[in-house]
C-alpha cells in the first residue's frame, strides 16, 4: 500500500510564499485523501502494478467499472508527491540544465513566462507541468483535475514524463492569495526545487525508471 511521503521540512518553512496553514491542509486533507482511497481502490479491485508511474501510465488499459475514481486519486497520490519534492528554498538551476531550458525555450526568462502564461491560462483546476516529450525536447503543458502527462493522450490530452508540476487548485493556494493565482504562479520560482528538477530530468532522459 502506498504512503504519504515524510516531509523533509516544516508547514511554515515557504512564508511568506506559502503559508503554514495552506500547507498543513494540503498535506494532512487533501493528499492524504486521496491516498486513502488509492489504496481502498487497490485493494478492493485487486489491482497489480510495476511501479507508482506504471499504473499512472496505464489507466486507460485497466478493465475497472468506476476507473475515473481510480484516475482521480492515483492522479492525486502521485501528482503530490512531486508537488512536495519541487519545492525547497535555496535553490539555483543547474547550468547544464539552464543550457537545456534555453535550447528548448531560448532563455530561463522566457520559459518561466511561458509557464506562467499556461499557469495562468488554466482554467478551473488542474496542473501545470514541464515534460519531456519521447523526442527528448521539454514542453509546457497544463492538464484538468488530476489527471497527469503520464496517463497519455487519451485521457490527458497530452503525454511526456513529468519534471516540474504545479499545482493550480484553489487549495494550494487560496487562503492566502484569494483570486490572485497570478502571484501564487510567480512565487513559485522563489521555493521550486531546481535539484530535483534537473536530478527527475536525468531519470527520464536516461530511461531510469519503469513503465
Amino acid at each position: 500500500m502506498f504512503k504519504l511521503p515524510v516531509l523533509n521540512y516544516s508547514y511554515k518553512a515557504f512564508e511568506p510564499y506559502i503559508d503554514e496553514e495552506t500547507m498543513f491542509i494540503h498535506y494532512n486533507k487533501h493528499h492524504r485523501n486521496y491516498l486513502e482511497n488509492l489504496n481502498i481502490i487497490i485493494k478492493n479491485n485487486n489491482i497489480s502494478y510495476s511501479s507508482l508511474e506504471h499504473l499512472v501510465s496505464s489507466i486507460n488499459e485497466l478493465d475497472l467499472k468506476d476507473i475515473n475514481k481510480l484516475k482521480n486519486n492515483v492522479g492525486g497520490y502521485y501528482n503530490h508527491l512531486l508537488f512536495w519534492e519541487n519545492i525547497k528554498l535555496g535553490t539555483n538551476i543547474n547550468i547544464k540544465f539552464k543550457k537545456i531550458i534555453e535550447k528548448n525555450f531560448v532563455s530561463l526568462n522566457n520559459f518561466k513566462s511561458s509557464f506562467e502564461n499556461v499557469s495562468s491560462s488554466h482554467f478551473g483546476s488542474g496542473w501545470s507541468w514541464l515534460i519531456l516529450k519521447k523526442n527528448n525536447l521539454l514542453e509546457i503543458v497544463s492538464t484538468n483535475n488530476q489527471d497527469n502527462p503520464l496517463m497519455g493522450n487519451f485521457v490527458s490530452n497530452t503525454f511526456g514524463f513529468p519534471i516540474i508540476g504545479l499545482d493550480l487548485w484553489e487549495h494550494a493556494y487560496y487562503l492566502k492569495y484569494k483570486n490572485d493565482r497570478i502571484s501564487y504562479i510567480k512565487n513559485f520560482w522563489k521555493i521550486l526545487n531546481w535539484d530535483i528538477v534537473f536530478k527527475r530530468y536525468k531519470k527520464f532522459i536516461k530511461n531510469d525508471f519503469i513503465l
